[in-house]
């Protein structure tokens, strides 16, 4: 089975149905959006047609003010808020649910306690909803990872290892106990590539990045393989090379250094490359 590959929405302008036909020209699946994106809100049938066309969506729900969360934002808040937010997701039957939820900087048993009633909210859905290793968010620190995994076995994840890289500061790989641990959790992947000092390099096929995509498609591999191994469909991928100070600019005129649809799109042609290379070796 091939991984299903997800066109980001994150600094799309145009229409959902401009999206879709932006997706299709470029190879996507389907769409991956935040569900407060405007071109959402601004065309309430557009999931069901994207369902007609067989395209699936992945919708993402954040809590607490923002990606990065509100220090006054209450656990309570964030429930209470990830709780509403589940429920619409509910009527746009999406693929999956992507959540970024909780903070960082409360203590590590707060965080065990609000990841447990974050699950159980999830699990009252039916929805598939797995929980992104994101950077300021309860499941940010590699280094913390364990005991919470180990304490909610039904906990899946979203991961995207960029965010690890800026945290531990180096590049995340398979022999790192945090990689390690939450290899049979991962069902979806955010495919952009970070470096020691940033969760995204000027472009993934840049030669001066090729160790830096080479550690993150080891990850990546190992979560397939592990799927494999346990007879799950094998995680679904979005390349998700970003704006908003994640792409490099240029200094005095703040132009991005690359085009994001043209990464994100070559990232999902090459992606689709590893996966039949994957897909003969083991045939052979």
């Amino acid at each position: 089975m091939t991984s299903l590959l997800f066109f980001s929405l994150w600094g799309f302008q145009g229409s959902l149905a401009l999206a879709l036909e932006t997706a299709e020209r470029g190879g996507f699946n389907g769409l991956e959006l935040n569900i407060r994106h405007p071109c959402l809100l601004a065309d309430a049938d557009g999931p069901a047609r994207l369902r007609d066309r067989g395209r699936p969506l992945v919708l993402e729900v954040v809590t607490g003010g923002g990606y990065v969360p509100q220090l006054g934002c209450t656990p309570e808040q964030h429930l209470e808020e990830l709780g509403e937010l589940l429920q619409r997701c509910v009527g746009l039957q999406p693929h999956r649910v992507t959540v970024l939820t909780g903070s960082d900087a409360w203590p590590l048993a707060r965080q065990m306690s609000f990841l447990a009633e974050a699950l159980a909210l999830a699990e009252a859905t039916g929805l598939s909803v797995s929980f992104e290793t994101h950077r300021s968010r309860c499941l940010g620190m590699p280094w913390t990872i364990a005991p919470l995994l180990e304490a909610l076995p039904g906990l899946r994840l979203t991961a995207d290892l960029s965010h690890w890289c800026v945290v531990a500061e180096r590049l995340m790989t398979p022999d790192l106990e945090p990689v390690q641990v939450m290899a049979d959790r991962v069902d979806h992947i955010h495919a952009r590539v970070g470096h020691a000092q940033g969760p995204q390099v000027s472009h993934p096929f840049a030669p001066e990045h090729a160790g830096a995509l080479a550690a993150h498609l080891a990850c990546w591999q190992l979560f397939s393989e592990r799927a494999e191994k346990r007879g799950a469909p094998p995680p679904s991928f979005t390349p998700e090379f970003g704006p908003d100070g994640y792409m490099p600019t240029l200094p005095f005129t703040d132009q991005p250094v690359a085009d994001l649809l043209t990464i994100n799109t070559a990232m999902a042609q090459w992606l689709r490359r590893q996966f039949s290379a994957m897909a003969v070796d083991r045939m052979s």
